[in-house]
Order: structure tokens, then C-alpha cells, then sequence
């Protein structure tokens, strides 16, 4: 059983730790790890199945005003992918495929998706990245021209998770009012609009819904317009400060199952008179994994901490995600050379643990675009220092 002492630090209500038991014990009970090979069809029924159970309540703000609550967002998110990656995944793009919907939707908006979206009847889906912008969201080439009361979208969008099951997608798009990222707008685009076409579904290590999107000549009404023309890439990176330091957390999860896995194989696996845990080797390389999990914990806690006290934390969400990515990395590979040629054999933990963790270096911001915007956010806090608290 993972070390759970870490929900008695300060970053914590009562309402966080109960939120984690609960969840903990009802995983325990109906989240499986095994989803055959219709990862579509296991994807859509554990999102039904977090809906029904409230979970996905906590991913989404209904009404205007309402916050999100980062610190329970990560403790669901750490707690599903101890248990099992695709839970995870279908948690965390509830709320980020309608996170733009939650803090800069209308009421209107609001009414009409939220609500199925936390009740798990409309899938979700975020699609920011193309082809040739990825990291660089500003060289984004997908348009929305306006046309009387209309958009008209035309362009491709890549990598999109819930690609081909999602309901709706939240896309941004170029609507040129200012250069680079000052002239790209937010659009809602229900799956049936004409002009929009899944170009290509996208199989990955760690099998989930991944697909490219292709727009032409897509006409949406600008009342799905979320926020002002204009403020697209503003609304994407609000969305993203609160979902980043949740992939973190999916990343603590992992690394907190692979540390469980390790411990197990290493005081069970006989090794020349004794176990393996008897080594001293094993024991410096165990203390090796609790120290990285811890860091990455405080980093990723304080991060949600901050956001709930409605402080910017665009650097402390940075140094969550890259340090508990790679910190989770790092605790998985340990765990797999435990485990031995066990380690690598299809759907064994330690395995499925490998493939699950890498893409988390990757999305939301690879670890060296994390990289860029800590220094970029400390450059900028050298030139102009902030006034010392009162």
C-alpha cells in the first residue's frame, strides 16, 4: 500500500484527505486494468462510470464564479493512475477538454455542457496542437474566419486526446485581430459539424483515443466563441495552469504504484542466500526513489496549494510537471530493473507503469519547455524585482 502520510501536510483540508480514501476505495472496486483492445469502448465507459460516481464533479465549474479546485483535481488524478492510467486519462480530459467552458465560458455555454460533461455523458476534448505548433503555439496555422454571425474554421489539429470518441472539442484557432499569440480565438466544435473530419487515429504506447482533426470549411456559429476574439491563447493558458500541475500528480501516482511494485519484488525475490532487498545497492536506490517522489510531491502540492489561494503559478506548475515527470521516470526505470526480464514482459506492472509514464514528459509542455518558461519567469522576476511581503 503507497505511503499516504503525505496528505497530512499543510497543503491539505479534511475534505482533501476524505476525497482520497473515498477514492481509493472505490477504484479499488471498479476501476480494472485489463480493457482488452477497445480502448475507445473502455475509455467511454470509465467515463460514465466516474460520472455516475460524482467524481468528475470535481473537473469542472458549473456556474460562473465557481473555482476549481486544483488541490482535489491532483489528489483524484495521483489516486487514478496509482490504480490505472486510462482511469486517469478519462478523468483528467473531462476537465481539460471543457476547462476553457469552466473559467471563461458564458452561462449559455455552461448550461449546455458542463453538466453532461461531469455527469459522464459528453466526452471532452482539447485541441491546441498542430502539426507544425506544438510547443510553439504561436506559429498555430488552423483559421477562423468570421462570416456575418458565423466562423468558418479551416486547418488540422494533432495529438488531440479524445480524438474520434470526444462529444465536443474546445479548438483554438488564428482569427488574426493582433500577430503570434494575440490573434487566436476559442471556439466549441460539436463532434457532428459538418467540415469537421477525424483525418487520423493515432495508436501510441500507452494505448488511449488519440487522433487528427481536420477542418474544412467548418462553420460554427460565433456564439461558440468562448471569451473575447482575440483572447484564445490567454484562455488556453489559464486552462493549462490548472490542469499542468494535475499531470503531475498522474505522475506522482505512477511513481507511487512503481515504488509499491519495487518494494514488493525486492523483499520477495530470493538473490544468492537472502533477498534482494538485503543489498545494499537495492536499499540506496529504494531510498533514491522515496526522496524523488517526496521532492516531486512538494512541488506539485505547493503548485495547487498556491492556485486555491488564487495566486499566479505559472513557474511553481512548471517545476511541478518537469520535476515529477521526470522524477516518476526516473522511479520507474528503477522499478522495471528490479523486476528483472519480468520487468519488460508485456502487461506486467512495472511495464504498463513504463509506457504510461512517458508521454507525461511530453504533453502539456515537454520538460524542456518547462525548462524555457521557469527561466523565462525568473529573467523576467531579475529585471523587475517583487516588493518583499509586508
Amino acid at each position: 500500500m503507497s505511503d499516504t502520510r503525505y496528505l497530512d501536510w499543510p497543503f491539505f483540508e479534511p475534505r482533501h484527505r476524505e476525497l482520497a480514501r473515498t477514492l481509493d476505495a472505490w477504484a479499488a472496486e471498479h476501476v480494472q486494468q485489463a480493457h482488452g483492445h477497445d480502448v475507445d469502448a473502455a475509455c467511454r465507459a470509465l467515463v460514465r462510470s466516474l460520472g455516475a460516481a460524482g467524481w468528475l464533479h470535481h473537473a469542472v465549474a458549473a456556474e460562473a464564479g465557481q473555482a476549481i479546485d486544483t488541490r482535489a483535481i491532483c489528489v483524484i488524478r495521483e489516486t487514478l493512475a496509482r490504480h490505472c492510467g486510462l482511469a486517469d486519462f478519462a478523468f483528467a480530459m473531462q476537465g481539460l477538454g471543457s476547462g476553457a467552458i469552466s473559467l471563461d465560458g458564458n452561462d449559455d455555454q455552461r448550461a449546455r455542457y458542463l453538466g453532461r460533461v461531469a455527469r459522464g455523458e459528453a466526452i471532452a476534448a482539447f485541441a491546441l496542437s498542430e502539426p507544425e505548433a506544438g510547443s510553439d503555439v504561436a506559429a498555430m496555422a488552423c483559421s477562423a474566419r468570421q462570416d456575418g454571425d458565423d466562423y468558418i474554421l479551416d486547418g488540422q489539429k494533432t495529438w488531440i486526446s479524445n480524438g474520434g470518441i470526444a462529444d465536443f472539442y474546445v479548438v483554438f484557432a488564428r482569427t488574426g485581430e493582433a500577430p503570434g499569440a494575440r490573434g487566436i480565438s476559442a471556439f466549441i466544435v460539436d463532434a457532428d459539424t459538418p467540415g469537421l473530419t477525424i483525418a487520423e487515429r493515432i495508436n501510441v504506447i500507452a494505448p488511449h483515443p488519440l487522433a487528427r482533426l481536420e477542418f474544412t470549411a467548418c462553420r460554427i456559429p460565433a456564439a461558440q466563441r468562448i471569451g473575447a476574439p482575440g483572447e484564445g491563447f490567454k484562455v488556453a493558458m489559464r486552462t493549462l495552469d490548472v490542469f499542468r500541475t494535475s499531470v503531475a500528480a498522474a505522475a506522482l501516482g505512477f511513481a507511487r504504484r512503481a515504488l509499491d511494485e519495487a518494494l514488493q519484488r525486492a523483499t520477495s525475490r530470493p538473490m544468492f542466500g537472502g533477498v534482494l532487498a538485503d543489498f545494499q545497492l537495492t536499499q540506496a536506490k529504494l531510498a533514491d526513489m522515496a526522496t524523488a517522489i517526496d521532492s516531486a510531491a512538494l512541488l506539485t502540492y505547493r503548485a495547487a496549494w498556491m492556485r486555491d489561494q488564487g495566486q499566479n503559478v505559472t513557474r511553481e506548475a512548471a517545476m511541478a510537471k518537469l520535476t515529477a515527470t521526470e522524477n516518476a521516470q526516473m522511479v520507474i526505470d528503477a522499478a522495471v530493473q528490479m523486476w528483472g526480464g519480468l520487468g519488460v514482459v508485456s502487461e506486467q506492472p512495472v511495464e504498463r507503469l513504463y509506457r504510461e509514464i512517458r508521454a507525461l514528459r511530453i504533453y502539456e509542455g515537454a520538460s524542456e519547455v518547462q525548462q524555457l518558461i521557469i527561466a523565462r519567469d525568473l529573467l523576467r522576476e531579475w529585471k523587475t524585482p517583487a516588493p518583499l511581503p509586508a
